[in-house]
């Protein structure tokens, strides 16, 4: 893969936040794997250059489980990324865990069924590389993690410095039995994106970060919390949008220019 150095920290962004960037310079990135979600943004952020992709495409048309991952995670890459940021709209499965809360997630769980999940096929195009196994113990960035962490607190926005999403397939929400079982599993967060779009990103030798921004109570909770609605799921979103936004801008302006990162990446592809 010939790398483009026009970029070295990537965002994917979720449900809404489509104007990341002023100033931006739209760059459209062919891959071995089909169409990305859409255009790339590229804008500048403190010393940072900043690759902004919409995740379900500009206009919203991309379910989460036709988002094409592997296309998205490459071209992120390809621009010269070394670092991914995942914001997204999530579901608490925890009373604790309020609307309007961020989540910073150290663990996922996999609930998705038939997503292209891995860049190692037999008909793979690293060519010469032979099948590795990147270790998903600890996906997300430490370092990045603990930066989201201080500036979320810096800026009084409710967070928490931990915790495991569980994947759906989506676009549908979980029954009241399925949401109920994940909160007795003592999970925290429930989306519809992040796997596996950070996986992939490792995979790549990428560090990912989880942002997850709590829209509303899953369907296990009824009873003691209204139900979860699409209406509802874009109303906390909004209102909350420019915390999430003033969060991503200060902590990427904190961001090391260094690529040197606490990651352990069991994966070494030659680039």
């Amino acid at each position: 893969m010939e790398i483009l150095h026009q970029a070295d920290i990537g965002v994917f962004g979720g449900s809404g936040f489509y104007n990341f960037l002023t100033d931006i310079e739209e760059v459209k990135v062919y891959t071995p794997y089909g169409e990305t979600s859409d255009s790339v943004f590229i804008g500048k952020i403190g010393t940072h250059n900043v690759a902004f992709m919409p995740r379900h495409r500009r206009d919203h048309s991309i379910p989460p489980h036709q988002v094409n991952y592997r296309a998205n995670v490459w071209a992120m890459k390809r621009l010269g990324c070394t670092r991914v940021i995942s914001p997204c709209a999530a579901g608490s499965l925890q009373k604790e865990i309020e609307p309007g809360h961020f989540v910073i997630c150290d663990q996922f769980v996999d609930w998705t069924d038939g997503r292209k999940s891995t860049f190692f096929e037999s008909a793979s195009v690293f060519e010469g590389i032979s099948v590795q196994h990147p270790s998903p113990a600890e996906t997300y960035c430490p370092q990045l993690r603990k930066l989201a962490v201080q500036t979320a607190r810096e800026l009084a926005i409710p967070v928490h410095d931990k915790g495991t999403v569980v994947v759906i397939n989506g676009p549908r929400f979980s029954t009241k039995a399925e949401s109920a079982f994940f909160t007795k599993q003592g999970w925290n967060v429930i989306n519809m994106t992040a796997f596996p779009e950070a996986y992939l990103a490792k995979e790549l030798n990428m560090c990912p970060l989880n942002i997850s921004l709590i829209t509303d109570y899953d369907a296990g909770l009824i009873g003691d919390v209204p139900p979860v609605s699409h209406e509802t799921v874009l109303k906390v979103f909004n209102n909350n949008i420019e915390k999430l936004k003033a969060l991503l801008f200060k902590m990427i302006e904190k961001v090391p220019q260094s690529h040197a990162c606490e990651c352990e990446h069991s994966t070494k592809l030659n680039f």
